[in-house]
């Protein structure tokens, strides 16, 4: 796939990305993040393994993932019975949410590769564009070019030699070049920087459905902001949550009426059969295989259609802040 793949874009997502990164490295202290050089020389960021973390250092992360193509702010007002939100907001959302932000790079080592436990990882960010080990990036028609490159695993201890290994490899990188910024779930900087996918998980699902990407001209979302869980698996699930009962998605288009009409009905997670119970149960319904669970969920709870073409603007589906008190509300 890697001679397939053509540049149709001027835009370099690591690149952009680039004063991101080293803002993260130089206020580290102060985002509560962790730098050091693995023994490959790779720049291996913790932002919350031991690390604390903060939800600024996540805000920072989300737009490293977006490429430097997005913005992600708090918006600290109560809204719809939650105190604090996270907006994002993109003029590139093909590039920033398709092209880098997307969690697409399966990357997995076996105990015997790694001599202990096997490895598993789903890589963010910009470093996938150089890559591009995704068909997605065929489908978009894009790949970077960047001597430099970094990308973000959501994972609970540091890759093993072989993964960074593989990384160098791929990406076509020296060491010094390559910066993994590690972000559990249950930390605040993991939590944060996966809400802040609100947009790009309409992108996403926008994909899915076989709506042409290059019509999305303009995207913004935003999505309550859960405290971090420390279990696992319900971090996991109250990022999801998030987004599938209180992502709200604005999407810009240029396309027919009919095509902007039918985007706005089909979008919205409200279509799938798993909807309305919480992700942490789907999850351990489906034996914890994600490919169990319908892809059709994978969407915000409401979305704007607004087509440019025609000034016309729908509206689909809608937030269920109720069942996200009941989740993550106690009462004193």
């Amino acid at each position: 796939m890697t001679d397939t793949v053509t540049t149709a874009s001027p835009l370099s997502v690591n690149t952009l990305a680039r004063p991101l990164v080293e803002r993260l490295l130089r206020d580290a202290d102060t985002l509560g993040v962790k730098a050091r050089r693995s023994e490959e020389g790779v720049c291996i960021v913790d932002a919350g393994i031991e690390a604390p973390g903060s939800v600024e250092a996540g805000l920072l992360i989300a737009q490293i993932c977006m490429g430097g193509l997005g913005q992600a702010r708090l918006a600290c007002s109560e809204q719809q019975g939650w105190p604090t939100w996270l907006e994002v907001q993109t003029a590139q959302p093909v590039l920033a949410c398709v092209g880098s932000q997307y969690a697409g790079w399966s990357l997995a080592a076996s105990k015997e590769e790694t001599g202990g436990k096997k490895f598993f990882a789903l890589g963010s960010g910009p470093a996938r564009a150089l890559a591009v080990k995704e068909t997605l990036f065929t489908d978009i028609g894009y790949r970077d070019h960047s001597d430099a490159g970094v990308l973000v695993m959501e994972v609970d201890r540091p890759p093993p030699p072989i993964i960074i290994q593989k990384l160098l490899r791929d990406c076509g990188l020296q060491a010094a070049g390559l910066t993994v910024i590690l972000t559990p779930t249950t930390s605040p900087a993991g939590t944060t920087q996966v809400v802040a996918r609100v947009v790009e998980t309409a992108l996403h699902k926008v994909h899915q459905l076989g709506f042409d990407l290059h019509s999305v001209v303009g995207g913004s979302g935003s999505a309550p902001l859960p405290a971090p869980s420390p279990d696992g698996v319900e971090a996991m699930g109250r990022t999801n949550d998030a987004i599938l009962y209180g992502g709200r998605v604005h999407l810009s288009v240029r396309c027919d009426d009919a095509a902007a009409r039918q985007l706005a009905q089909q979008l919205p997670c409200v279509n799938s059969s798993d909807y309305g119970r919480s992700f942490a149960d789907i999850f351990k319904a489906a034996g914890y295989d994600f490919y169990k669970i319908d892809g059709a969920l994978f969407a915000p709870a409401e979305v704007w259609v607004s087509n440019l073409q025609s000034g016309n603007t729908w509206h689909g589906g809608a937030m269920d802040m109720a069942l996200l008190m009941s989740l993550w509300r106690k009462e004193a």
